[in-house]
């Protein structure tokens, strides 16, 4: 359920509050802290149960310090700092392209610490966008529906599975509406520049009536109720949070490669205690790439080095590279391309 904005300085830990002319769409908004001096105030595309537990650590060394915490879509995140300019300090995104727009429009301010050194040198961009995570972009499949035949593990046995097998899996294949999901998109074109095998892949999709949906935390509920078989580029991050469902999904990294999405944080020109901001980014740093492992950290912890571990994941590089299916022709090319593929008559 989505709740309209009208004030981020809300006192309560998580009030529906009246929507404003033009004002982006929340999902959650939470407070956390008491906040009797200071508050940063977070815009961010993570679910908020996902980081309570780095937040509340960090709380825990800042006294007097608030959280005000609020969730939304990464287009909605787009729409709140560009053009409602509204007074949050950091933004949290999963979408890696929009934050090298924002940083590469002069939305952001620099941040320099012992902490942003420890990111690898594919994970910070000019010291204006931060990597706090490695996600795999990941198969999810039930295990029921594939009881009696092998478990994919490239998208090449995906595409002969589909094949071979059309009536088990028509109606029953899920994926993200490139359209609508800033990550989805993200994913999409990241595949199309990796893998002709994407295309191959999409066009058997849509050939057996692929779902579409808006985001990871639906298709894997989908999959564990039985209605859908497959869903394809899920956030494995937040599946293999799902503890709830480990019996009733089966996550799957493909072999063949595995596009890691690295969400990031930046700091806002419109920050008001860009201070804070910077030392609660440090603390998402520190337990991202230090060593040891905080137990309150949400995200797996992937090899950063080039070995025989990590040879499937390719970290999606931060840079102006990413900007280029942001171009307004570019996306309508795409686009157009992807629904055709995808959503066949």
């Amino acid at each position: 359920m989505r709740i309209p904005l009208l004030s981020i300085g809300l006192i309560a830990a998580a009030l529906t509050f009246a929507m404003p002319t033009q004002a982006f769409e929340v999902e959650e908004h939470h407070r956390f802290g008491s906040g009797e001096t200071r508050t940063i105030r977070i815009l961010s595309t993570t679910d908020t149960a996902l980081l309570t537990p780095m937040i509340e650590s960090f709380l825990q060394d800042h006294p007097g310090v608030a959280i005000d915490y609020t969730s939304a879509s990464s287009a909605e995140l787009m729409t709140a700092v560009m053009q409602e300019q509204q007074p949050f300090d950091l933004a949290l995104s999963s979408a890696m392209d929009l934050q090298i727009k924002l940083a590469n429009d002069g939305y952001t301010q620099a941040h320099h610490s012992s902490a942003v050194d420890l990111i690898p040198v594919w994970g910070n961009w000019r010291n204006h966008v931060f990597a706090f995570s490695q996600e795999p972009a990941s198969i999810v499949v039930s295990p029921s529906a594939f009881a009696d035949l092998e478990i994919p593990e490239t998208r090449q046995q995906l595409i002969s599975l589909l094949r071979k097998h059309p009536d088990r899996f028509r109606g029953r294949i899920g994926t993200y509406d490139v359209g609508s999901s800033g990550l989805g998109y993200l994913f999409a074109t990241q595949d199309a520049r990796t893998s002709e095998s994407y295309w191959r892949l999409m066009e058997i999709m849509g050939s057996l009536r692929a779902k579409l949906f808006c985001c990871s935390s639906d298709m894997i509920e989908a999959v564990a109720r039985g209605e859908i078989a497959v869903a394809y580029n899920v956030l494995g991050s937040y599946a293999r949070a799902r503890k709830d469902l480990a019996d009733r999904i089966t996550i799957i990294e493909p072999k063949d490669y595995t596009n890691m999405m690295l969400r990031t944080a930046v700091i806002l020109t419109t920050a008001q205690e860009p201070d804070l901001a910077g030392d609660f980014v440090d603390h998402l740093l520190d337990a991202a790439w230090n060593s040891p492992i905080v137990v309150e950290y949400p995200f797996h912890r992937y090899p950063t080095t080039g070995t025989a571990q990590n040879v499937p994941f390719r970290p999606i590089q931060l840079g102006p590279g990413l900007l280029v299916f942001l171009d307004h022709l570019k996306r309508k090319r795409f686009l157009s391309e992807w629904h055709s593929t995808v959503q066949q008559n």
